[in-house]
């Protein structure tokens, strides 16, 4: 299932977003998380930084799939940055990564996370679904091929 509906609004989505670092991009998707959904910018860059000395949230092919455990967060929520020019992200592939699919959930989430985690790898890995989101010419049509609009209005 390709409709991300139940965790993106169109805020939550930028194209042609520009960071020079691993760094620079989780203090950008902080930011995004402090305009979207009033959480704490820096505790969820802090948390995402934390969650990737783990192990990489780079999953190959150019794509990085960040997520965090949010105390307070009341639901699943979702942010996708297509960036300018593809960063270091020390991916399992060793290549960089331009496409980023953000994934805050509740701490008591449990399989509900995981179960999120793996609906949007299997979304992702699909290399024609990447490369269309990867081409969306703006924030809307990006906002549009994640949440399955643009299926709908083509029908």
């Amino acid at each position: 299932m390709r409709d991300f509906s139940d965790l993106l609004t169109p805020r939550a989505v930028r194209t042609g977003v520009s960071v020079p670092s691993r760094k620079a991009l989780f203090t950008r998707l902080g930011q995004l998380a402090d305009e979207c959904w009033s959480l704490d910018a820096k505790k969820v860059s802090d948390l995402l930084h934390e969650r990737e000395k783990l192990v990489t949230t780079g999953s190959g092919n150019g794509i990085a799939i960040p997520h965090a455990r949010y105390t307070g967060l009341p639901h699943l929520v979702g942010a996708v940055l297509v960036l300018e020019k593809p960063i270091d992200f020390d991916a399992i592939d060793d290549m960089p990564v331009d496409l980023i699919f953000m994934l805050l959930t509740p701490p008591d989430a449990g399989s509900v996370h995981l179960k999120m985690l793996a609906r949007v790898a299997r979304a992702l890995r699909d290399q024609d679904y990447a490369d269309k989101l990867r081409g969306a010419g703006s924030d809307d049509a990006l906002f549009a091929i994640l949440t399955g609009l643009e299926a709908r209005d083509a029908a």
